[in-house]
């Protein structure tokens, strides 16, 4: 009983944590897109403590609470539709055998959350379309080619934060929760 209630208030903190991040874009307006990063990666110790199924759960509990909380309402769209989920869901793509398939799924993944953040983030949050094509719709193709460069290095980054949680937190956290 212990380590379930242990996990669930680990997992509780998690969440708490990403919220307070991701309430901080109203202080520093500039971190738009860093700090919903920043708190999807919090989920990487959720993940390594429990599994992916209390992954996605404090990911929507997150979501959630950061749609109703978060000043700055573009950051939170970006967590909710992509920087939230994806590291949960990295495990799950990199157990694909082939190379080129994990790298093709991963991108088909980013390149859909982001094509619906930039339609939701239209309709919904009514920012102007002339706003994200500074070139006009020229910029189309070379955005979506300089995200996919930002993705893959975003992609790395995130492998080697998880192996650096794996072997220098992992062992100090696990101890706790178990």
């Amino acid at each position: 009983m212990r380590t379930k209630t242990m996990r669930l208030a680990f997992c509780g903190v998690i969440a708490a944590l990403s919220v307070v991040v991701l309430f901080l874009t109203g202080i520093v307006p500039v971190a738009t897109i860093a700090l919903p990063a920043v708190a999807g990666c919090l989920l990487i110790a959720v993940v390594a403590e429990t599994n992916v199924r209390y992954g996605f759960a404090v990911y929507l509990v997150s979501s959630l609470f950061s749609a109703l909380l978060t000043p700055d309402r573009e950051a939170a769209l970006l967590y909710i539709i992509f920087f939230g989920y994806y590291p949960v869901l990295y495990g799950l793509l990199t157990r694909i055998r082939s190379r080129a398939l994990c790298w093709a799924a991963k991108l088909s993944v980013f390149n859909a959350a982001m094509v619906l953040e930039a339609v939701l983030a239209v309709l919904f949050l009514q920012i102007p379309v002339e706003e994200m094509l500074p070139f006009g719709w020229v910029s189309i193709p070379v955005m979506l080619l300089l995200l996919n460069a930002v993705f893959v290095l975003y992609d790395l980054s995130l492998n080697g934060l998880i192996v650096l949680y794996i072997r220098r937190l992992h062992p100090v956290v696990g101890k706790y929760l178990k």
